[in-house]
């Protein structure tokens, strides 16, 4: 049982950052992470509520996190 609330900690905030990272957009890489979330939820492997809060902390972590990334630099050449 430690090892998913662990998970729900660690994970979603990294998926964030990691989506928000390639498709360079930061809401589109929390839309799919939620709905990544909802479709565990649905399966039934998440099924109780504190583990849904800590999801959504994380959430809310990598978001900012995200937000706080630096762009690519661009090169002039």
């Amino acid at each position: 049982m430690v090892i998913k609330y662990l998970s729900a900690l660690i994970l979603p905030g990294i998926l964030v950052m990691l989506f928000a990272r390639v498709t360079y957009n930061r809401l589109i890489g929390l839309v799919l992470t939620v709905a990544l979330i909802a479709a565990s939820v649905y399966k039934g492997y998440t099924n109780a509520f504190p583990l849904i809060v800590v999801d959504a902390f994380s959430l809310t972590a990598g978001f900012w996190l995200a937000a706080k990334m630096k762009p690519k630099p661009v090169s002039n050449k």
